[in-house]
Parts: C-alpha cells; structure tokens; sequence
C-alpha cells in the first residue's frame, strides 16, 4: 500500500472519529428557559376617590382599568403622561366608556382628596384621582411593582420630589395584568390598546 492510500486511510479514519464526537457528544448549551404564567403586577388595593369615598379594587369590578401612578407637584412626566392617557380616551371614543382610568399617587402627604379631583379633570373627566393615607398608598405602589422614592431638596428641607416609574398598566375587566406602555407612548398605540380591552 503507498503512502499517499496509507494518509487516506488515515484522514478518513480521523474524519468518521471527529463526525461521531460532534453527532454523539452532549450539548453544552444551556437548554432554552420556558416561562409560564403572567407578571405580579395588580392586586387588592384600598384608596379614597375626589369625592372623598373610601374605594377597592372590587369597587372596579367588570371595567377594565387603565392605571398610572404619578403626582400632582410633578413637573413633567405626570403631565405629560396624563395628557397622553386624555388623548387616548377621547380617540377610543365609545370603547373608552368602560374602562376605569385610575391615577394613583405616590405622594399622599401632599396629594388630598382636594387637590387630586381638580387636578386629574384638567386632563380628562374621566380620569379617576385616587389617595389614600401614606401605608394605603404604600400597598398599592407595592402591588403594581411601582419605584417611588422620595427626594428632598437639598436647599430646602420642607421641600421634596418624587422620582417614580412611570407607565401605564392595562388591566382587563378581572383585575388581571394585560400589558403596559411607558408615558412616552404615543396617542394612537395607547388609544387602540384602550379599545382592545372591552
């Protein structure tokens, strides 16, 4: 046998051996994770509406919710936000009539039952202020998985802000958790998700 059949032989053989360790070795890559079920985002909560009613997540029973978290000293993002959110109400149109838009503050030491009706029907009548004491709103920032956290000022002390997360949370007629939008979502997408939840 010449070398040149010998070198064949040999290549052949160290082929076949390096195909069947790439066939019959495990794989080390990790395996894809699966995930199941929903996000905890929503829950039981306890608050007062502008008219001064004590109010429960069951008093929303059978409307789907649109619900965002802000507060009224707030200079830009909750301004801005509920503007989208009014906007989107008045382009749903009659789709819009059932669900409840809720704006939840995260500041309930200023925040009164006072100052949170007039303010929220500037944006939009149907735009639901809801308070509550400092522990009432503390359970439902922790439900809705909110970041809020007090800033004070360093050149005043008896002034502060409110740096919070900032989206808004569609939640179906059972209370259950269906998508969210950042407050920079434009009219017509928060619009069309508003319709799609009746």
């Amino acid at each position: 046998m010449s070398w040149k059949s010998i070198a064949a032989v040999v290549l052949g053989v160290v082929a076949g051996i390096a195909t069947a360790v790439m066939i019959l070795a495990p794989d080390d890559r990790p395996a894809p994770i699966k995930t199941t079920g929903s996000p905890l985002i929503g829950g039981p909560f306890a608050l007062v509406d502008p008219t001064g009613k004590r109010v429960t997540n069951k008093d929303f029973a059978g409307r789907p919710m649109v619900v965002f978290f802000g507060f009224t000293n707030c200079p830009d993002v909750c301004p801005s936000g509920l503007q989208v959110l009014g906007a989107a109400l008045d382009k749903a149109g009659d789709k819009a009539k059932s669900v409840a838009p809720l704006f939840i503050t995260v500041d309930p030491e200023r925040d009164t039952v006072e100052k949170m009706g007039p303010y929220v029907k500037s944006f939009h009548p149907s735009i639901i202020g809801l308070t509550g004491t400092p522990d009432e709103v503390a359970a439902a920032v922790k439900v809705y998985r909110v970041y809020a956290l007090k800033v004070p000022n360093k050149d005043d002390p008896n002034r502060y802000n409110v740096d919070h997360s900032s989206f808004f949370y569609l939640m179906d007629s059972h209370g259950n958790y269906v998508k969210h939008f950042p407050h920079t979502t434009d009219v017509d997408t928060l619009a069309q998700a508003i319709a799609a939840l009746t």
